[in-house]
């Protein structure tokens, strides 16, 4: 990467013209890819280590091969191509290494000139099928003498923000060098060089900004593998498309680099001085400086690579033929040929250089820190009065205290490393003791850049479950990388739990309507603190897996709509029978909920399952005939009494000795009174005004008055009296009086002082004061006790036909009450399932099976508090806007967002981060499983009232305990598969986009409490 200078020295002007531009760019690449041949052999012998092996091994190898008549060199030929050591997809070679040349086809691998033999292969097993494209560079920026890997890219256009690079077979542990390099090359013909971010796992490495087509960037870094297996992710930024030429790993020895750690990598300076061809800071000094030198594997058994600080006027430089001891630098291992040479300065007592910010990793800071490794060696045998010994000022002060320095003559060193921290420029000096008859010397030096990896990844076990798991399915979503961070890119479809102190955990895996085939793939079982699977609507086969009663935090599991076959699993019965999974395994056709026990059934079986199959049909039809005439007939009985008893009702000559009313009695003129002559109107609805009064004790009272061109007419009028007068329950509005004098109508009941719980959640109010999710999950089974209360404890039942946040009002405690009781339904008696009559309530709460079908039953209300229940956890209204002039239904949006995976998307940001996910994820199935069709499938309302104590008491529990925040992770969330397909199934009932897209019909619903302000 370019950068400012960082000497003093003059820069040579850099050609401009193109041509002029890849003559010093083809200079620079024959520097990597090629060495004279007579340096080759003078080096060969001296790099010690497994590189001389490696490097001897040769010539006897060619000698015999020359000596062999042709037959035998071709047989030796085909056979070397059977054992030289093909790298493995993802795997490393022989050495350990990992060579990939990014952008050329899947083939075999092929041996690098430059490198004696390192085998170079495609990228193909390292990323994901299908991720990217093979691109060529584009003449005039391609040339022969290029190593083949700088001539093809894999470019990464459209698609995931993040694509990554997976490296195996790695140690735990173990340290590593990495290294990315990028030529342009105008690949893609349109002469605009990207800029994009690329990662070492989940935290970010460098920014790569390619600023010519010419130039080539390359990064190193040293990092520590917490697991088996390391990424390197490129990331776009919205400024061109990210590509890719190259990536190497090389192992290191334990105690090399010992500042890297699994938190703490070393990123190698990345600034480019004037005389360099390259901006990797790790510097030798060869003679004559002038010619451009690189070192690399096999001198470096690491294939570290070491360029030549290059030429300065001041300085000369010193050489030796002689071997150097390199034992006592073991921590860093330099290799031997890069120390036989040093500068030195010319006509003077110092040696300065310095360096400069790396844009690249964002180092410029105050916080910037760096890692500084100077090697010494002596490389001149001093006479007895000769002395070399100077002092190591890192920006003018000592680094080694009052200590000075003398090298020792061919045994190297690492002068003890140190921080150098802060941003701006930063310069190191050898300065000549005054008793030094010798100047300084530098045989060679590295500069790291220190990164503190903040971001944890996912726990290991669970990272390659998951990535087992997208192979198995070939997944494609956006499932790049790690799968829980960064938190920005995790994966779609999970919920993570985040800890500052160690990885993320995978918590909850929607897999819902994902094209999935074949069987359930073991790799789930590995996912050890999951707590919500859902496989549901997909073609998986074959048996359940016994491995998925083995999942320990397991607690939701969704198998439903899929082929599978076979018995369930004995130990998962057991767990859904003690209430510790909730299972769906429904729409399996093949699958028998009957333990151990085989499902095939034998031939009499058969034969006695086909007389079951014929008679029981028939007895059933012929008793639901006898009792259909059975409930007509006390109907039509019920009807008339009905009927009679409200026209007695509605006749003021019977009002007085009707025992109907228990409650008081108001005239006309009294509400007049009570209430200031109807001063203050604090709500409004279909009904009419509703005002605050007061009675003669000073008690707050809401007084609610039919208005002449209200649709509620004198029958719902009487009916919610009716009700209110026989209900007592304090979840229910209670009601304290009524006024029917002469034409005027009007209810006298308790005020709430905490108005309407629409009000509270997206009202003025909702932002000045908002809800809690623990009040608000108390608001929600307050409201459920309420209609359990009508459900189950009346006599007969009743159905309130009109449950809406709107009618549940709130006390100035924030307890709820159900009110507006004007369109209740009563059954005849406790033992009828429904009722016909004509659909009445609010659209966007209205059932649909109701409205298609007339058949009114309790779980009708159980579908209006399911559209309550995802108002609530969500704030929106039931006809949430996607565009200024569309909308769709809030059960839609949800389900929209879940398939997505993010619950921050979907729970109300006013709540603030303080909530317990376990406890969002089952009020959401709650709300989903209110809505399924057909009704039967709903829970009853002491269904609901069980699972929102639950629920409550999660919440309860969460500060005593260590339960996850909704935002702790992508925050992920599901719905149940099993309730999106029967939501789907509902879409085609008639006119449900109209029900569930309608605004909320008549006039304002009925708001009682104080005004808005």
């Amino acid at each position: 990467m370019r950068a400012q200078p960082n000497v003093a020295t003059t820069p040579p002007t850099p050609p401009t013209s193109p041509a002029g531009r890849l003559a010093a760019t083809r200079t620079t690449y024959q520097a990597l890819t090629s060495h004279k041949r007579t340096e080759q052999h003078q080096e060969r012998g001296k790099t010690g280590r497994s590189s001389n092996v490696h490097a001897a091994a040769m010539e006897p190898a060619t000698a015999a091969a020359a000596a062999c008549p042709r037959l035998l060199v071709s047989l030796f030929l085909v056979l070397s191509c059977f054992v030289s050591p093909e790298l493995v997809h993802g795997q490393p070679d022989a050495l350990g290494f990992i060579s990939i040349d990014c952008g050329i086809a899947d083939g075999p691998s092929y041996p690098d000139e430059s490198t004696r033999g390192l085998r170079y292969v495609s990228d193909a097993g390292f990323v994901d099928a299908g991720a990217g494209a093979n691109a060529g560079i584009n003449p005039p920026y391609s040339d022969r003498e290029l190593a083949a890997r700088y001539l093809t890219v894999r470019h990464f256009s459209g698609g995931a923000a993040r694509n990554c690079y997976t490296l195996r077979g790695l140690s735990p542990g173990g340290r590593y060098l990495v290294r990315s390099s990028f030529y342009y090359g105008n690949y893609d013909v349109l002469n605009r060089p990207p800029s994009f971010h690329l990662y070492l796992g989940v935290n970010r490495w460098a920014a790569v900004n390619v600023t010519a087509a010419d130039d080539m960037y390359i990064f190193e870094a040293v990092v520590v593998s917490p697991a088996d297996f390391f990424q390197v992710c490129l990331v776009e930024i919205g400024q061109g498309t990210p590509f890719i030429s190259g990536l190497d790993l090389r192992p290191l020895r334990a105690a090399m680099y010992p500042e890297a750690t699994v938190n703490q990598s070393l990123l190698l300076l990345n600034v480019r001085r004037p005389a360099a061809r390259f901006a990797l800071n790790r510097y030798h000094f060869w003679r004559p400086a002038s010619f451009y030198k690189i070192y690399r594997y096999p001198f470096d058994s690491y294939d570290r690579i070491w360029q030549s600080y290059g030429d300065v006027a001041a300085w000369t430089n010193i050489t030796t033929a002689a071997d150097v001891d390199v034992s006592k630098a073991s921590s860093f291992d330099a290799p031997p040929v890069v120390l036989r040479s040093a500068a030195t300065p010319v006509n003077g007592t110092r040696l300065d250089f310095s360096w400069s910010p790396d844009t690249s990793q964002n180092n410029d800071s105050s916080s910037a820190a760096y890692l500084l490794l100077l090697y010494f060696t002596e490389l001149q045998q001093l006479p007895g009065n000769a002395l070399r010994r100077f002092d190591i000022l890192v920006d003018g002060a000592s680094w080694n205290g009052s200590r000075s320095y003398t090298p020792k003559y061919l045994s190297a060193e690492v002068v003890e490393q140190v921080v150098v921290q802060g941003s701006g420029q930063h310069t190191v000096s050898l300065v000549a003791t005054p008793d030094a008859t010798l100047p300084p010397i530098l045989n060679a030096f590295e500069i790291y850049s220190l990164r503190q990896m903040t971001e944890l990844a996912t726990n290991n076990g669970d990272a390659k479950a998951m990535m087992g798991i997208r192979t198995t399915y070939m997944l494609k979503k956006n499932w790049m990388g790690d799968p829980c961070a960064p938190k920005a890119f995790a994966w779609n479809g999970l919920n993570c739990s985040y800890s500052s102190s160690g990885p993320a955990w995978i918590t909850a895996l929607i897999l819902s309507s994902s094209l999935l085939t074949g069987a359930v793939d073991p790799s789930f079982g590995d996912l050890k603190s999951l707590q919500y699977l859902d496989l549901s609507n997909n073609s998986l086969s074959g048996p359940i897996p016994d491995f998925l009663a083995q999942m320990p935090s397991l607690k939701f599991l969704d198998l439903s709509s899929n082929k599978l076959s076979g018995s369930i699993p004995a130990a998962l019965v057991r767990k859904r029978q003690n209430g510790s999974l909730v299972l769906r395994i429904g729409n399996n056709a093949n699958i028998c909920d009957n333990g151990a026990s085989t499902c095939a059934p034998n031939d009499k079986q058969k034969n006695r399952t086909l007389i079951i199959a014929i008679a029981v049909p028939i007895a059933v039809a012929t008793l639901l005939f006898v009792a259909a005439i059975i409930i007509l007939h006390r109907r039509r009985i019920k009807q008339d009494t009905w009927m009679a008893n409200s026209a007695r009702l509605n006749s003021p000559r019977d009002r007085e000795r009707s025992n109907l009313f228990e409650n008081r009695q108001f005239s006309y003129k009294e509400l007049k009174l009570i209430t200031a002559n109807f001063k203050e109107e604090i709500g409004r609805g279909g009904f009419g005004a509703v005002f605050l009064g007061y009675l003669e004790n000073g008690s707050p009272v809401a007084v609610k008055i039919r208005s002449k061109t209200s649709s509620q007419g004198d029958r719902e009028f009487l009916s919610e009296a009716q009700h209110l007068s026989r209900v007592h329950h304090r979840n229910l509005v209670s009601l304290i009086g009524y006024c029917k004098d002469k034409k005027q109508l009007a209810l006298v009941y308790e005020y709430m002082h905490g108005g309407d719980l629409e009000d509270r959640l997206r009202g003025e109010v909702s932002v000045a004061t908002p809800l809690s999710w623990h009040r608000r999950l108390k608001i929600a089974l307050d409201s459920a006790h309420g209609l359990e209360y009508l459900h189950r404890s009346c006599q007969p039942p009743l159905i309130h036909r009109d449950v809406k946040t709107k009618n549940i009002l709130l006390s100035a405690d924030l307890d709820a009450k159900i009110s507006d009781f004007g369109l209740t339904k009563v059954f005849a008696d406790e033992f009828m399932t429904h009722i016909t009559t004509q659909p009445a309530g609010t659209l966007g709460y209205l059932d649909p099976e109701y409205y298609n079908t007339s058949r009114l039953s309790e779980k009708s209300d159980v579908y209006s508090f399911g559209v309550v229940l995802l108002e609530v956890i969500t704030g929106q209204s039931p006809a949430v806007a996607i565009t200024d002039t569309e909308s769709i239904h809030i059960a839609q949006w949800v389900r929209q967002k879940l398939s997505e995976g993010n619950i921050e998307s979907i729970a109300d940001s006013k709540m603030g981060r303080e909530c317990d996910v376990n406890s969002v994820w089952k009020v959401t199935e709650l709300a989903l499983q209110c809505k399924e069709q057909p009704s039967r499938e709903r829970p009853t309302m002491t269904d609901v009232v069980a699972e929102l104590k639950e629920c409550l008491e999660l919440e309860v529990s969460r500060g005593m305990g260590n339960y996850n925040s909704v935002t702790s992770g992508t925050s992920n969330l599901s719905a149940t598969s099993a309730d999106s397909h029967n939501d789907a199934q509902a879409n085609d009932l008639k006119q449900q986009s109209v029900l569930e897209l309608g605004q909320v019909g008549d006039a304002s619903p009925t708001h009682i409490g104080p005004a808005p302000r």
